[in-house]
């Protein structure tokens, strides 16, 4: 397995940073995968709260190449939709995750944000007692390009938030990092607003797992470690948890080094 170039705690946050993106993801999964064996141990089911974006692609083929897990014996739920599109959308993180992860592993249960529900506030008030009924022994995580964890925006992100799950407006960092991704045509295609779980929840998570390489995150990690803790820069909270672990490369740890 990879070994970090640098290891080292900021508050109570572990960082980790790596030569490259692969090394990093190859690394991450080497430490989920026996995580989540030893927890199956102990665990007749364990839940897990799944990112998407490009941060997570090479660890995610990375843990499924590792196998060793029965995932017959894990619940999955994922931490945002976009409002308004289906499932079957390319763009929906409901499609991505389908097509990286359940057609290839099979889990017990995928339990996924309807989108294009005609009724937002109630499929939040679904999903907040389903993930109520379930302790989320690990979350995986990216960061946004404004420091956003999910759809938790500079400006909605709420460390005290009493929701588990809400509706929320996205902003234009956030949309155009969407459009950047390339399944959208425009802006205005891209949707205005998107179904998050909040940041109270993300935190309640057994263990936390944070990816976020590429150069272009090199600004926001800069800011997530070296700044105040503030919902400015949502994603510097991890640095009051314990059970967090920040993975970064060569690229967005190169204004730390």
């Amino acid at each position: 397995m990879p070994t970090a170039t640098k290891s080292f705690y900021v508050d109570r946050l572990l960082v980790e940073i790596y030569k490259s993106e692969a090394e990093m993801a190859v690394a991450a999964a080497g430490i989920v995968q026996k995580y989540l064996v030893n927890l199956l141990q102990e665990k007749e089911t364990i839940a897990i709260l799944l990112a998407t974006g490009n941060s997570q692609l090479q660890f995610l083929d990375a843990l499924i190449a590792l196998g060793g897990i029965d995932w017959k014996r894990i619940i999955l739920f994922h931490l945002d939709e976009y409002l308004g599109i289906s499932g079957e959308h390319p763009a929906s993180f409901s499609y991505y995750l389908r097509e990286r992860v359940e057609k290839r592993v099979l889990p017990q249960k995928f339990h996924y944000l309807e989108g294009n529900s005609l009724e937002p506030i109630a499929e939040c008030d679904r999903y907040t007692k389903l993930l109520q009924n379930q302790i989320i022994d690990l979350c995986l995580l990216g960061i946004g390009e404004n420091g956003h964890l999910a759809f938790n925006d500079p400006e909605v992100a709420d460390f005290q938030d009493t929701a588990n799950v809400k509706l929320v407006k996205l902003d234009e960092v956030n949309r155009q990092q969407q459009l950047n991704t390339g399944y959208f045509d425009n802006l205005t295609a891209v949707p205005q607003y998107g179904i998050t779980v909040t940041i109270p929840l993300i935190c309640a998570a057994q263990k936390i797992i944070c990816l976020a390489p590429e150069k272009r995150k090199a600004e926001i990690v800069q800011q997530m470690l070296r700044k105040n803790i503030s919902e400015n820069c949502p994603a510097s909270i991890l640095r009051t948890q314990p059970q967090a672990s920040l993975y970064l490369d060569i690229n967005s740890a190169s204004l730390l080094i």
